[in-house]
């Protein structure tokens, strides 16, 4: 088979099996498996498929028509300009979240010392710290797993941080001019209506937010004024429905509690100052 004919293939496939993006999920694991960018494709269409390269783009297709997500068979996700090695054991980075990100370094300056709760994969930590030379890093999890891929994400990208397993705060000490936190926040009784890529291959630990989606804000707005020097700033990411009632929970403790939207128009990120 031709390079042309194995991925119509597999679009054909994933069509049928009704993947989100099957069309562009075919050409990325092409992409994956052959090295080919969109020019190099349209050079070398025609051309013969090798047979392990077949092979592999077929178990693959077949991965992914079972709905097992594509960052999981690549074993990677651009974050922030960014790759990210990710798995089964951490919550793959969205763009809604390089949001945190983008807001939180308006404020971040050398020299200063940044805490990130519930850290998964270490992409908020690790990128602000690639991306703002000369601030030290923590990254809190409770997951031992989720840990292990953070740690490999920080040498990968060859920056100073250090990760901790910690149930919130329990295992953290000092403290921190910033704070920031995606902690899970979706309805326990929501999970399981997620799409199947999420509910089935996602750690639930990194999605369920409790009865409500507000047990993890409302634990780490309590109990992060101990862990920030003066002025020292809280930022989440939150749910698109939960912005009023975060803001509100976090005037008890800070100060100037602002709400930023997403691309979509979507509430996406709060965050405020600590009261004097």
């Amino acid at each position: 088979m031709t390079i042309r004919q194995v991925l119509a293939e597999g679009r054909k496939k994933l069509r049928e099996a009704q993947i989100p993006d099957w069309e562009l999920d075919a050409w990325y694991l092409l992409e994956y498996v052959t090295g080919y960018t969109r020019n190099d494709y349209f050079l070398h269409q025609e051309d013969e498929t090798a047979d392990d390269r077949k092979q592999q783009y077929e178990e693959l297709i077949q991965k992914r028509s079972g709905h097992i997500p594509l960052q999981h068979l690549t074993g990677s996700q651009e974050f922030m300009g960014i790759s990210f090695l990710v798995n089964e054991h951490v919550l793959i980075p969205r763009q809604d979240t390089e949001i945190l990100v983008e807001e939180s370094m308006k404020y971040i300056r050398e020299g200063m010392h940044i805490l990130d709760m519930c850290t998964g994969s270490g992409c908020i930590l690790l990128s602000i710290l690639k991306l703002k030379p000369g601030v030290a890093g923590w990254g809190a999890d409770l997951s031992e797993r989720a840990l292990a891929v953070a740690e490999k994400n920080r040498d990968r990208l060859n920056v100073q941080a250090e990760f901790l397993k910690s149930d919130l705060f329990s295992g953290v000490t000092g403290r921190y001019d910033c704070i920031l936190s995606n902690p899970p926040y979706i309805p326990s009784g929501i999970v399981d209506t997620l799409m199947e890529e999420v509910r089935g291959h996602e750690p639930r630990q990194a999605l369920d937010g409790g009865k409500d989606g507000l047990y993890y804000y409302r634990k780490i707005i309590e109990q992060s004024p101990e862990y920030l020097k003066p002025g020292g700033m809280l930022f989440f990411e939150i749910g698109y429905d939960q912005s009023e009632t975060v803001r509100e929970q976090m005037k008890d403790f800070y100060t100037g509690v602002t709400v930023v939207k997403d691309l979509a128009g979507l509430d996406r990120v709060v965050y405020g100052r600590l009261r004097s």
